[in-house]
């Protein structure tokens, strides 16, 4: 277990989700175009969205006529619209903002009460193709998955699920196949929940004993990030597999780090047959803030890199060549992506075993680790219908049988 060894920027003070990680700072549709996130004035907050495709990142404010409440979610819709979550005489109303000219627009979507009063409602992550959003509401004993934006009348209950879900990881391209972490039995197993018939399969069942969640799925590569106490009894410890393989889920020492929590948060796309030179982005959150990881499975260690001051902790996305582009908003630059270079994967010579690299020492990041501020810059048809996945004994190993193509 290696200690943590690089002064970071200063990180932000978040609320820790249910399976101990902290949310990010700002949520991204899924092909890196537009942002939203909750942005600050005084005491007040208000909706912010984020254009990220064009030559340069900037950001417009969707302020309505009353500040928002702290706990008011937002997301970036593919259109540019941005959706939001406020809680409105006990019930959860969701509508569109868009602005127009010098004000904003807002086009009232309905509202979710829950039978429960004491069940918990939040946006799921978003959707593939920008075009729908999803929400999980969470009760003592039940979980519903619910469309809240795209359908054609209104909010709409999807599935209902027993036990208490928590995650959300979009397995396809089309957001069919949805991957939540149930708790059932005082134990937490991934479950894939098919939204169009409603049907619940088990994913990941690493041990009978051990809690298993999955943290993010490739739709490339097929790559999945595992957290679970399976190898560490009441320890989680990320590890990680393929969609489909045989082999079993590896969970490297190189991934726990003494005094500091590690939350995986983008995986580097476009590595169709090579899911182990994938480079995984983490936030790594320690006494004294917030960086960024970067780690490959084929390798045997974690390259730790300052962050960009204001870095939006835990938002980010990778570029198919390798290049990490972080948003952060500082006074002097309101919005702005950085684009950080690791260095490449090392490509170990031909019968050679690959020893594990020295760990960073207490230094800043080494020279070759470059964070440069930039000025930002038809989805695929889905894949084949998938078979039901099973559950995956760690002696067995394989993660299900989704296809991937």
């Amino acid at each position: 277990m290696t200690a943590c060894a690089i002064e970071p920027s200063a990180g932000h003070e978040d609320d820790e989700d249910e399976d101990g990680s902290r949310p990010a700072g700002c949520a991204l549709t899924a092909d890196g175009a537009y942002g939203a996130r909750l942005a600050s004035a005084g005491d007040s907050l208000f909706p912010e969205r984020w254009t990220l495709d064009g030559h340069e990142p900037y950001a417009v404010p969707l302020p309505r006529n009353q500040p928002e409440e702290p706990g008011t979610e937002v997301q970036p819709m593919g259109d540019g619209r941005v959706l939001i979550h406020r809680m409105v005489a006990g019930r959860h109303a969701f509508a569109l903002l868009y602005p127009t000219g010098p004000g904003t627009g807002e086009l009232p979507l309905g509202a979710v009460e829950c039978r429960d009063g004491t069940a918990r409602l939040r946006l799921l992550p978003p959707a593939p193709g920008g075009e729908r959003a999803y929400a999980l509401a969470v009760g003592p004993r039940t979980t519903s998955v619910w469309l809240v934006a795209g359908g054609a009348f209104g909010p709409e209950r999807l599935a209902e699920l027993p036990g208490r879900c928590s995650g959300g990881v979009w397995l396809d391209r089309t957001a069919r196949l949805l991957a939540l972490d149930r708790e059932t039995g005082g134990r937490v197993k991934t479950v894939v929940v098919d939204l169009e018939c409603g049907e619940v399969s088990p994913l990941l069942q690493i041990a009978a004993e051990s809690d298993d969640r999955l943290l993010l799925a490739d739709h490339d590569s097929g790559l999945l990030i595992v957290r679970s106490d399976a190898p560490s009894p009441g320890q989680g410890r990320l590890g990680w597999g393929v969609l489909g393989s045989t082999l079993p889920v590896r969970f490297p020492e190189c991934l726990r780090v003494r005094d500091c929590s590690l939350t995986p948060f983008a995986i580097q796309p476009g590595q169709v047959l090579t899911p182990e030179s994938c480079a995984v982005a983490l936030r790594v959150d320690g006494p004294r803030g917030s960086w960024v990881g970067v780690w490959r499975p084929a390798e045997r260690r974690v390259h730790h890199l300052r962050a960009p001051e204001g870095w939006l902790a835990g938002t980010g996305l990778w570029t198919p060549e390798g290049v990490l582009r972080l948003p952060y908003a500082t006074e002097a630059v309101p919005c702005g992506v950085a684009r950080l270079c690791p260095p490449p994967a090392a490509v170990p010579e031909p019968g050679v075993a690959t020893a594990p690299l020295p760990e960073p020492g207490p230094a800043a990041p080494p020279a070759e680790h470059s964070v440069q501020p930039a000025q930002a810059s038809a989805q695929p048809a889905g894949p084949p219908a998938p078979s039901a996945p099973r559950p995956v004994p760690l002696q067995e190993a394989p993660l299900g049988r989704l296809v991937t193509n």
